[in-house]
C-alpha cells in the first residue's frame, strides 16, 4: 500500500501528464496510472523518475485510445 504523499505524488503527476488527452480518456488515464503506479510499487518515488515513465506510457499507449 502506498503512503499518503507518494498517492498525492501519483495523482499529481497522472493530473500533469494526463491534462492534454481529456479528463474523460479513461483508457489513457488508466493506462498511465497503472504504470506509475507499479513503478511506485518498486519503490521509486521522485517527480522526475515518476513523470518519466508516465511521459514513457502516456507517448506508449494505444491508438485506439488517442
Amino acid at each position: 500500500m502506498l503512503d499518503a504523499v507518494t498517492t498525492v505524488l501519483l495523482r499529481a503527476v497522472s493530473d500533469e501528464l494526463c491534462d492534454n488527452p481529456s479528463r474523460n480518456d479513461t483508457g489513457i488515464r488508466t493506462h498511465v496510472a497503472a504504470k506509475i503506479v507499479e513503478v511506485a510499487n518498486r519503490g521509486e518515488r521522485t517527480r522526475e523518475a515518476v513523470r518519466q515513465i508516465g511521459f514513457e506510457a502516456l507517448r506508449q499507449a494505444p491508438t485506439m485510445w488517442r
